[in-house]
């Protein structure tokens, strides 16, 4: 397990005790955010190294990218949910956030991976085939309980395979994060978030997985649809969350998430979020154009524009390391951006456009225009350093030739030190600048 947690960043509750000022790793006396903190870092909760390079960091994770994409390509395409089932240990392979949860009464601390698209619940419980050795345990929760196939949220569970009118337990068979799947029962147990308590909070209960994507403690999903942690806690968070990700360069850094409306920044632009309803998890955005520099990249408005027939647009994600374009216009970005800075250019693991560090003065910015604001892309947020060689890259790329992807998505890089609101009651996104180191 030490491999297969050393690329997550950790979100762990605040505590309300009072900070002292000269430790670094203490919690702050606000107990209506969250904080972040990554597994590398010297506030991490687990005895990890530190690493010897963030940027080698940042690209090994970024290599895991394609799965990411292949697998919210494959949300996008509707493909068939159902995957089979096969025993063995799980290494899970993808860098991402998750949050310090506790589940049943009396609750059961788990760590559960961030997913903003992704909607339903779900954690691995005793007895599990293939899980890791962190498992819910049913028996121990007093307020736990099956979902039967009668109850209406059943019917909105992906792959649940209850037969039209039948009685029975409400099973599910899902994938996630492309070549991965899992088979769980639908079940409610309370959710302890912070001190906020969500009872009869509805998830998967999972017995077996197959692949290397299936978080080991379970996902929470923060998605649009109804059976999210917003859908489900509507009353408590109405409908808002927010974070802001610190930047991968300070190994002494914490960021923030916060639920619901209060706390959130009075300063911050909107653009409008656009609802896919074959679709409805994801978080699309009007994506207008791409500047570089003073440049407005000439950009075909078809392969920007929103279609919720065959799933393109824009998505904001959380689980994406580097954001990606499709093809025609990842080209277009990189060759004008080339064009400014000079060459001669060189390839690092999934970047195409890296350069020698001495023309970082020239690189432009980056600014994504979106309706209603334009986002101008701090400089840590666009280009990435090689630790080995003098080298700046260009942070993105292109969706994996692999993937029949017709989706940009805005990843968690492009992000950081940026307070990230999603206001799905008013249906907007709204971005601010914010450090969050």
């Amino acid at each position: 397990m030490a491999l297969a947690i050393a690329t997550f960043l950790f979100i762990t509750l605040l505590s309300t005790t009072k900070a002292s000022a000269f430790d670094s790793c203490a919690s702050s006396n606000n107990n209506e955010e969250l904080s972040v903190i990554p597994i590398y870092g010297k506030c991490s909760p687990f005895n990890t190294p530190k690493p010897t390079s963030w940027e080698n960091t940042v690209i090994n994770m970024a290599a895991k990218d394609p799965q990411r994409l292949s697998y919210l390509s494959s949300l996008v395409a509707q493909k068939p949910n159902s995957a089979p089932i096969a025993s063995g240990q799980q290494v899970f392979n993808i860098g991402n956030y998750v949050v310090r949860a506790k589940i049943g009464t009396p609750g059961q601390l788990m760590f559960m991976v961030l997913d903003t698209s992704a909607d339903t619940a779900w954690v691995p419980c005793s007895g599990c085939t293939g899980c890791s050795s962190t498992m819910f345990s049913p028996n121990t929760s007093s307020t736990y309980g099956s979902m039967d196939c009668s109850i209406p949220a059943c019917t909105q569970v992906r792959g649940q395979s209850c037969p039209a009118g039948a009685p029975g337990t409400c099973f599910f068979n899902q994938s996630y994060g492309g070549a991965s799947s899992f088979y769980a029962t639908l079940s409610r147990d309370s959710l302890r978030l912070g001190t906020d308590v969500i009872p009869n909070y509805s998830f998967g209960c999972i017995s077996a997985v197959s692949g290397s994507s299936i978080p080991p403690q379970g996902l929470l999903g923060l998605g649009r649809g109804s059976m999210s942690l917003l859908s489900q806690s509507a009353s408590l968070y109405s409908g808002v969350f927010s974070y802001c990700l610190p930047s991968f360069k300070s190994y002494y850094f914490s960021g923030s998430l916060k639920l619901g409306p209060l706390g959130q920044p009075k300063n911050i632009r909107y653009t409008p979020l656009l609802k896919n309803p074959h679709r409805p998890s994801l978080y699309y955005v009007n994506l207008t154009g791409v500047s570089v520099g003073r440049v407005l990249v000439p950009i075909d408005p078809e392969l920007l524009s929103f279609d919720p027939n065959t799933g393109a647009g824009t998505i904001i994600d959380s689980g994406t390391v580097i954001t990606r374009f499709v093809q025609p216009i990842y080209n277009a970005i990189r060759d004008e951006f080339r064009n400014q800075v000079k060459g001669p250019f060189s390839s690092l693991g999934a970047f195409d456009t890296c350069f020698a560090s001495t023309n970082e003065a020239v690189a432009p910015a980056i600014i994504f225009h979106f309706t209603g604001m334009d986002l101008v892309l701090p400089m840590e947020n666009s280009l990435i350093h090689s630790s080995a060689s003098p080298l700046a890259c260009l942070a993105m790329a292109a969706a994996p030739t692999n993937v029949n992807s017709v989706l940009n998505v805005i990843a968690n890089l492009q992000q950081q030190n940026l307070r990230i609101l999603f206001d799905t009651a008013n249906s907007r996104l709204g971005i601010a600048r914010e450090l969050c180191n």
